[in-house]
């Protein structure tokens, strides 16, 4: 049965980064919390070559906005208001290193900012290749083992940073190693991440990071607020200052470092054709036997572990036309942003600087 749905198995949820998401558990909140509390800027000490030249940083606008979505148009504005030279409509890695390859003239960048929004849970929105799967730890691996994708010419240094801007990027550390394979040459640039998420076009800064918090439910089967809030106070003990109640009602930052919620949700589809096999296809009569036997697919049970989602916070669905049987499963995510703020003096945001290893980590 197993070598059969293997063979049938087809996921067309949306991509999934697929190796290690946000943590939940106390120890990474408590060391979160950390970082809130201590903002001084910790300047990487490298040794300057001072015969290099290096080009001036260069912002590749990596998406589009879909319906009322800002979040490109704003990260334009703002990289453009601070005098960085941005480039528009790249949206897979391939294209981005072809136009570094055949701008660079053999000059070094100091910084090449990647804005691609994401979501640990859902992954990167970015292609491997043009019309290529979008990234993850196994697609990019697989493209960069196959060729596919091009090599990054002498247009970077050991100095050189290569910073994306997409949220929860830095917790998946597989596919930072990977994407550090994609840009690989002789002279290794640094690849930069945040593990907060970033947030362009704020009532109150252009740019600034927050610390998210989630919480799960099965779409369209809500079972409120208040239990939403004593739900997510139990899985992050550690964050007293917040009112979970009311940041689950709230949708915006009313004042500086007010915590606020966005909502998402996590599709998933399966399909299992049983044309010209041996093996029957299951009947369910409910939602539970669904259920229980999902939970006894090994490769099934790993694709919603991938999520780091139970099984319980999806509403489930089936389908059966001709030989065909079609799993459906959908989770709304709600996410807590919590605003970095300075904890001294006025209060404002914490300015992103990726120079602050608190802020972003290098790899």
């Amino acid at each position: 049965m197993r070598n059969i749905l293997r063979k049938t198995f087809v996921v067309s949820s949306l991509i999934i980064a697929s190796s290690s998401f946000i943590s939940c558990d106390t120890s990474s909140e408590k060391k979160a919390s950390e970082n809130l509390a201590i903002v001084e800027t910790s300047k990487e000490i490298t040794e300057e070559n001072t015969d290099i030249t290096y080009k001036k940083p260069i912002v590749f606008i990596a998406g589009f906005d879909k319906g009322n979505e800002t979040f490109y148009k704003d990260a334009r504005k703002y990289f453009t208001e601070e005098g960085l030279k941005v480039i528009d409509g790249k949206y897979s890695l391939e294209e981005i290193i072809l136009w570094l390859n055949e701008n660079g003239n053999n000059q070094p960048y100091s910084e090449i900012h990647i804005v691609n929004k994401s979501n640990p849970f859902k992954g990167m929105n970015l292609e491997t290749v043009v019309r290529g799967d979008k990234i993850t730890s196994e697609t990019l691996r697989k493209t960069i083992t196959q060729g596919s994708l091009p090599k990054l010419e002498d247009v970077v240094n050991t100095n050189s940073k290569i910073i994306f801007h997409a949220s929860g990027l830095v917790e998946n550390k597989e596919l930072l190693k990977t994407l550090k394979d994609a840009f690989y040459t002789k002279n290794n640039p640094k690849v930069v991440a945040s593990p907060y998420h970033t947030i362009f076009g704020g009532r109150f800064s252009n740019h600034y990071l927050a610390q998210p918090y989630y919480v799960f439910y099965p779409t369209s089967y809500s079972p409120g607020k208040m239990d939403l809030s004593k739900e997510i106070a139990r899985k992050y003990p550690e964050e007293n200052d917040i009112d979970w109640y009311d940041a689950l009602n709230n949708e915006e930052e009313r004042y500086v470092g007010e915590p606020y919620n966005t909502q998402f949700s996590i599709p998933i589809k399966w399909e299992f054709d049983y044309y010209n096999t041996d093996n029957e296809m299951p009947k369910f009569k409910s939602v539970d036997e669904l259920k229980d036997w999902i939970e006894t697919q090994e490769d099934l049970m790993y694709d919603i572990e991938k999520h780091n989602v139970s099984i319980d916070k999806f509403r489930w669905n089936w389908s059966v036309k001709a030989s065909k049987l079609v799993i459906r499963g959908r989770t709304t995510g709600l996410c807590v942003l919590k605003p970095l703020v300075k904890p001294y003096g006025e209060l404002e945001h914490v300015k992103p600087d990726t120079s602050n290893k608190r802020l972003y980590a290098l790899k």
